[in-house]
């Protein structure tokens, strides 16, 4: 029996500390801790309910966008404009939202999960003319080796020249989440923390200009992603594939759904969006959302127990540092007392379980050329498969969205901020189920709550010892070498973890 204890993660958003239990190689119980408690829920307190918009992105600086669309969709339910939202605005949010969501899933795939694959040394072989990989290789060659160490070596499969491709691409992907960062500003003013989105609707009205500069670089986005994300992932899952058997987990997940597609329904769990709500299982088949089964646990959280087991409309912010069984900032929120995993796999697997046609030909191709059956997307490589096909379906949904906006027509909707009321605001953030509550008393902030998808994944053990996402796809993996333990950043990278928004 050993321990073996990561901390922090590298290649991740934040501080993360992963502390685990070894018994004959095989981890038997893990402990998935965030550090640096950052308390933004107690910082809106008694301010105006439109600060919320602004000070929520704050709680990121890698994902502002989500944030800043659920709190305007929050804002929008309290205010009770919510169904009002002119289609322009409910476009440029989606546009605004997509291209975010877009370059953070090849940012994640390239400069953070990759090199857990690629050999990166591989290009000192390199011989031919292209600058870029010339210029690695003399990096390298002088012992130059930052950013691509420190890291855990070994289990490299990769032939040089798939090596050399994909270190290629790494280089490429910095230029293109330059342009997919230019298409966020496009419609938002800037990034991050934009200041396009807001309550009602969006601040900037859509042109010809602003059209054909969006989707002339949203098609140098979708080239990549057909020409080099995809194939890439397929490659390194075609050589891996025993990480479609790799860090598994619970088997349940859950999506709020993204992308508005109509916004008459007030009901953010009914309407219409391109990317579905619901949870599945292991047996892919769907079940509707109900938002009044998530609750929050804090027996493991460093917070005061009189908030454990709430719904985050009742949900409190009190810290306690330091007590009984706690071992993390992080809260660990359940759906109907069960353990659920959010982000890009489960918003696909949700799509793909309702049916969806686009959606099913994507992972049933996918799935054909790599010989798999869907069962296999629970797992590592299933997540990162499932995140560059989430990318795929984002930006081709784009170009028909764009030639949907109607310049001239309106982009805002007038209201009033209530003297009372509470709002919920539901979205999918590049990692996961993103969603923001609001209560509203004298015109003020007297609560608002906010349940992030690292908080999902990353969460410590519930009120009955259950552990969270991320701890049960740890627990049972063989660990080659504990001195060398890269099996269990591979796992924890396959959830993209943002730390930040998990202890906001």
């Amino acid at each position: 029996m050993g321990k073996i204890v990561i901390d922090p993660v590298t290649r991740i958003e934040g501080h993360l500390k992963i502390d685990t239990v070894v018994d004959n190689g095989v981890v038997k119980e893990a402990r998935s801790t965030g550090n640096l408690f950052r308390g933004i829920e107690l910082i809106l307190r008694g301010r105006d309910p439109r600060d919320a918009q602004v000070i929520t992105q704050r709680i990121c600086g890698v994902c502002p966008q989500s944030h800043g669309i659920a709190a305007a969709l929050n804002l929008d339910s309290a205010f009770g404009i919510s169904g009002k939202i002119p289609p322009n605005a409910q476009i440029v949010r989606n546009l605004i939202q997509g291209a975010h969501v877009v370059q953070d899933h090849i940012l994640h795939f390239y400069h953070l999960a990759a090199l857990d694959y690629v050999d990166i040394t591989d290009v000192t072989k390199y011989e031919g003319k292209d600058s870029d990989l010339s210029s690695v290789r003399d990096f390298i060659s002088r012992g130059e080796l930052g950013p691509f160490v420190p890291r855990y070596e070994g289990d490299y499969r990769l032939s040089p020249e798939v090596n050399q491709q994909a270190t290629a691409h790494y280089l490429k992907a910095l230029e293109i989440r330059r342009i997919g960062h230019e298409m966020v500003s496009t419609f938002s003013g800037k990034i991050p923390h934009s200041v396009g989105i807001i309550p009602g609707g969006v601040t900037t009205t859509p042109t010809i200009d602003k059209i054909i500069s969006f989707l002339w670089k949203l098609r140098i986005l979708q080239d990549f992603i057909n020409n080099a994300y995809i194939p890439d992932v397929l490659a390194i899952a075609s050589v891996y594939p025993d990480y479609f058997e790799v860090g598994v987990g619970c088997k349940n997940l859950l999506s709020y759904g993204a992308y508005d597609l109509e916004g008459e329904n007030p009901d953010l769990t009914c309407r219409k969006r391109l990317f579905k709500q619901g949870t599945t299982s292991a047996d892919l088949k769907p079940d509707g959302l109900d938002i009044t089964k998530i609750t929050e646990d804090v027996r493991h959280s460093w917070y005061q127990d009189s908030s454990s087991g709430r719904h985050p409309t009742q949900g409190e912010t009190k810290p306690e540092y330091g007590r009984g069984e706690a071992y993390s900032w992080i809260k660990s929120p359940r759906y109907g007392g069960k353990v659920y995993e959010v982000g890009p796999l489960a918003r696909v697997a949700v799509t793909y379980a309702y049916g969806d046609p686009v959606m099913k030909n994507l992972v049933d191709s996918a799935l054909a050329q790599l010989k798999a059956p869907p069962s296999v997307l629970f797992s590592v490589m299933g997540r990162h498969l499932a995140r560059a096909l989430s990318a795929k379906f984002i930006a081709d949904s784009m170009e028909k969205w764009l030639l949907e906006l109607k310049p001239g027509e309106p982009t805002f909707v007038e209201y009033t901020i209530p003297e009372e009321g509470t709002g919920a605001g539901l979205t999918e953030a590049a990692r996961g189920a993103l969603g923001h509550w609001i209560e509203i008393k004298e015109k003020k902030i007297a609560n608002y709550q906010c349940v992030v998808p690292t908080t999902w994944n990353a969460s410590p053990r519930d009120d009955n010892g259950n552990p969270g996402p991320m701890e049960q796809a740890i627990i049972g993996t063989r660990i080659k070498d504990k001195s060398n333990p890269f099996e269990i950043v591979r796992i924890v990278r396959s959830f993209d973890p943002c730390i930040a928004c998990a202890v906001h």
